[in-house]
């Protein structure tokens, strides 16, 4: 119980940073899913490189490079980051 309190622990660290230096504002739902079903060293990976190829880019575009990684993960584990209505 104790090791899936601090995964839990670690991915809520990670969702606070992709919501602080990513979210444009649209994306908060696309970013939790992501952080629910992605492994915890994929998010690590997916944000550092997210911020090494988004540096001097607005919001906008800092929410579409993160976007982009993201569904590149997702895509290649054959997942659909998305609710479903």
């Amino acid at each position: 119980m104790e090791e899936f309190e601090n995964q839990q622990g670690t991915r809520e660290k990670l969702l606070r940073a992709i919501l602080t230096e990513f979210n444009e504002g649209r994306s908060k739902s696309f970013f939790c899913i992501a952080a629910a079903v992605l492994e915890i060293g994929e998010l690590e990976s997916v944000l550092e490189n997210a911020r090494e190829k988004s540096k001097r880019l607005d919001i906008k575009a800092k929410s579409q490079v993160m976007h982009s990684l993201l569904n590149e993960i997702a895509d290649n584990r054959n997942y659909l980051l998305r609710l479903r209505k």
